[in-house]
């Protein structure tokens, strides 16, 4: 049985999430659902949002759908917050396909409602080159071939910051359905300077296929570009044995994922020895496996560990906790497994130190098991064990339980690593994968607990809020990792709740806890 903290209730701090306090709906699975508001809803839904993904409940058409619907709304009652968070979405979340689906569908409600503001979101969420064209491709899908002027200056707006030769000669390809050329002219870019003038002439009749067009002398890195290609197999590989592939790469604005084509062969050791030194955090996070297949060297592995290992890297990569786990997990050598331990240590560096007695529960229910990755090796109870026991390692002291339709605690190890943790709780049959009793999971395991942590889908199927089996002055913080409508608790003083595939959130139980209010992390 339940034994209730009766201690002095605490002062009571609000999270931004706002939930119901009464049921107006149901869960999927049948519990009372408790509806939130649209930017709440919409907030929950976006930093869980694999655009085009299908979900244990919903398909993907219904969730891309509900997404529609709820920035079209707050588009037009309160348009500053979806720009503030649409830049925060692009930018800290790292949620590239859901800001660029947001900035569209948020300036589709502005045009019907003869809004302004709409140019600075469009060109706000796009960050990389290839995003104008991703952007004018689901405009063309959802709204037709006719662009609107906001539209076009928008796109315009982000093609003259982020077209430059290098960009062009990654990102532009027969491949694509809107290429640059299709930008420049659809969204009349206004070149800045007289080498992106010469570019985008280049790229037009580049386009439209001109015969004998020459590379302007402006276009430095087009015309090594060009050189490089001309160079052989064999030079390019005794560039790389000379250890100077990397820089004749960089001169010709080649990355490192054309160098098969180069040598007309696979990856061998000398040739990634060669371009390590120049690939980007997330190249290097994506092939440890690779890296031990070609044989590459210790002394080389060593300096990739390095940089994995290093917080600024790790801050400035943005890769999601997951990202880290999927890596050691697909990772053939343990000498990987330090620097990922250190890495996801960085990438959980905000959650807190919390005292007192903390009840974890990580929910492993059917539903759970659903994929985050296209490549299905990450699921989202990979993401509820990261973090929940990322969160026990910070507590004073942790009761953490794994749950479905019953419970199985799990035990903390003094000295265990993260990943070894994680890797424990997948071997020894934690992944319980049956039906969702929080309630009952949390009338069971609570004694005296000074807060409790769920980290869910939140789709129960019976025993009604868990929120209502413990005191009002226990806080009861759901992590919700799915962003369906409706939630399985009441909201209301001490229930909270937070989302994401980021730990941004867990800073805000020490603030709640000390009567302060949560505001939203843009």
């Amino acid at each position: 049985m339940a034994k209730f903290n009766t201690s002095t209730a605490r002062p009571v701090g609000h999270a931004p999430i706002r939930t119901d306090s009464t049921a107006t709906g149901t869960t999927y699975e049948g519990a009372p659902g408790y509806a939130r508001d649209a930017q709440s809803e919409l907030f929950l839904l976006a930093v869980t949002n694999m655009v085009g993904e299908n979900t244990f409940y919903e398909s993907a058409g219904d969730r891309d759908s509900r997404f529609s619907q709820l920035v079209r709304q707050v588009a037009v009652t309160d348009f500053d917050w979806l720009t503030r968070f649409a830049r925060w979405l692009r930018g800290e979340a790292n949620m590239r396909s859901a800001s660029l689906a947001l900035a569209a569908e948020g300036t589709k409600a502005c045009l019907a409602a003869e809004q302004p503001g709409s140019r600075a979101l469009i060109a706000s969420v796009l960050q990389r080159a290839d995003e104008p064209a991703e952007f004018i491709s689901y405009w063309h899908a959802h709204y037709g071939r006719k662009l609107p002027m906001a539209v076009k200056r928008g796109v315009a707006d982000a093609a003259a910051r982020l077209y430059n030769e290098r960009s062009f000669l990654k990102w532009d390809s027969d491949s694509r359905g809107v290429r640059f050329a299709d930008v420049i002219q659809l969204a009349h870019v206004d070149p800045r300077s007289e080498w992106q003038s010469a570019l985008f002439k280049y790229a037009i009749e580049a386009r439209i296929g001109i015969e004998g067009l020459q590379i302007p002398e402006q276009l430095g890195v087009l015309r090594a570009n060009t050189v490089l290609r001309a160079l052989g197999p064999d030079r390019i590989r005794e560039l790389a044995e000379a250890g100077e592939l990397a820089e004749h790469l960089s001169t010709a604005g080649v990355t490192w994922e054309a160098v098969p084509s180069l040598v007309n062969g696979p990856w061998t050791k000398e040739l990634w020895e060669s371009i390590i030194p120049s690939m980007g955090y997330m190249a290097l996070l994506r092939n440890l496996r690779n890296f031990d297949q070609a044989g590459v060297s210790d002394t080389v592995a060593a300096t990739v560990g390095a940089r994995l290992s290093d917080p600024e890297q790790v801050a400035k990569s943005r890769q999601l906790p997951m990202r880290f786990l999927s890596a050691y997990r697909a990772a053939l050598s343990l000498r990987w497994s330090w620097p990922l331990e250190q890495a996801l240590d960085a990438a959980v560096s905000n959650v807190p130190a919390l005292d007192g007695r903390t009840l974890i529960l990580i929910d492993t229910s059917g539903s759970m098991n659903a994929g985050f990755s296209k490549d299905g090796t990450l699921m989202r109870w990979d993401a509820a064990v990261v973090f929940g026991l990322a969160l026990a390692r910070r507590c004073a002291h942790a009761d953490v339980v794994s749950y479905s339709n019953h419970g199985l605690r799990f035990d903390l190890r003094a000295g265990e690593s993260l990943l070894s943790a994680i890797a424990r709780w997948k071997n020894d049959g934690f992944f319980i994968g049956a039906g969702t009793a929080t309630a009952a999971a949390t009338k069971a395991t609570f004694d005296r607990h000074d807060r409790v942590v769920i980290l869910t889908d939140e789709q129960t199927g019976w025993g009604g809020d868990p929120g209502a089996v413990l005191p009002p002055t226990v806080p009861l913080y759901t992590w919700n990792l799915a962003g369906y409508r409706h939630g399985h608790a009441a909201g209301g003083p001490n229930r909270h709740t937070f989302g994401g595939l980021s730990d941004k959130g867990f800073d805000l139980i020490p603030l709640l806890e000390r009567g302060r209010d949560g505001n939203w992390p843009f």
